[in-house]
C-alpha cells in the first residue's frame, strides 16, 4: 500500500459540502414560521392540522 498524497485526499473530499437545512413554511396560517418538513412546528406545536406539542 502506498500513502495517498495530500492532493488526492483533498480532491476526493472536495465534494463534502454541508447542505443548508431544508425548511418549509408552517401549515398553520397563524404561524407560517420556517419548519423542517415532516416535523411538528417548534413555534406553535402543530403538525398536519393537529396540536401535537405545547406551544412554545
Amino acid at each position: 500500500m502506498h500513502k495517498k498524497s495530500r492532493a488526492r485526499t483533498r480532491h476526493r473530499r472536495a465534494h463534502w459540502k454541508a447542505a443548508a437545512p431544508l425548511l418549509v413554511a408552517c401549515a398553520n396560517a397563524a404561524c407560517r414560521q420556517p419548519t423542517p418538513p415532516h416535523a411538528a412546528c417548534r413555534h406553535c406545536g402543530m403538525y398536519r392540522g393537529r396540536q401535537v406539542l405545547p406551544p412554545a
